[in-house]
């Protein structure tokens, strides 16, 4: 059965209500914040702001503590209702959903102390476009997975998996730039690694996001998509437009 938003507001129990939905807010204040680490730590760098990055890496913490407390609150709404069928699925979405934020916030982490040691070289070297490009890339998956859970949103969360192909074959691209630059310049090579670095962090937070748009799917569809071997969208039918559009054809 798909699940909707209209799903939750069915239950006898006002009070369990009530606690599914704090789960989601709680879960997209995470979110918020992890986005904000990893815009603030490539800003650092850009910008040249060593400040900038011991705050991000300083509020690493507030991070786990924020996965402590959702990770709680789906233990103690597992032990206390006994959730079935959907609301059992929302909760399991939700502890994964943490999990794959507070690994994101650990790549910020890891761009934060890259960008401090390359502001403390103090040499400009390659790689800062690529990392703004791909930045902006992994934060918009961030946002639109989020917005997707916030929504039930399978077609949204689809997008997701589509934009993370996109950004792995940006940086692998700007692998093979880098790494042949460093081998025509080895005076570049200890700078250089940062930033690759930095972009490998940038990578993997695209991972996570897509985690989280196939923890939207498991979600709304109860499918497991995660090492499904066709395209997501043959896991799930027809794309949402198609089926519309052909609903329009049989109306008229």
């Amino acid at each position: 059965m798909d699940l909707t938003n209209d799903r939750h507001s069915q239950h006898i129990s006002s009070q369990f209500n009530q606690e599914l939905e704090a789960l989601k807010t709680h879960l997209m204040g995470m979110g918020g914040l992890v986005e904000r680490q990893i815009q603030e730590a490539v800003a650092a760098l850009l910008n040249n702001d060593s400040r900038a990055a011991e705050e991000v890496r300083d509020n690493d913490r507030q991070v786990n503590e924020m996965q402590l407390r959702i990770d709680d609150e789906c233990t103690q709404i597992l032990a206390r209702r006994q959730p079935a069928a959907s609301d059992l699925r929302l909760v399991l979405a939700v502890t994964r959903a943490a999990s794959d934020l507070e690994r994101i916030g650990d790549e910020a982490n890891k761009i934060a102390r890259n960008a401090l040691t390359l502001i403390e070289l103090g040499e400009t070297t390659r790689g800062y476009t690529e990392v703004r490009r791909i930045a902006g890339q992994v934060r918009e998956m961030v946002r639109q997975s989020l917005t997707a859970f916030a929504r039930f949103d399978t077609e949204l969360a689809l997008g997701v998996l589509e934009d993370d192909e996109t950004v792995d074959e940006e940086y692998r691209s700007a692998m093979r730039s880098l790494v042949t630059f460093m081998m025509e310049d080895p005076h570049a090579i200890s700078p250089v690694l940062h930033v690759l670095w930095i972009l490998r962090s940038l990578e993997r937070v695209g991972d996570h996001a897509n985690n989280l748009a196939e923890s939207v799917i498991y979600l709304v569809k109860g499918l497991d998509i995660r090492h499904a071997p066709e395209h997501p969208r043959a896991s799930l039918g027809r794309k949402r437009g198609d089926r519309e559009a052909e609903s329009d054809a049989d109306d008229s």
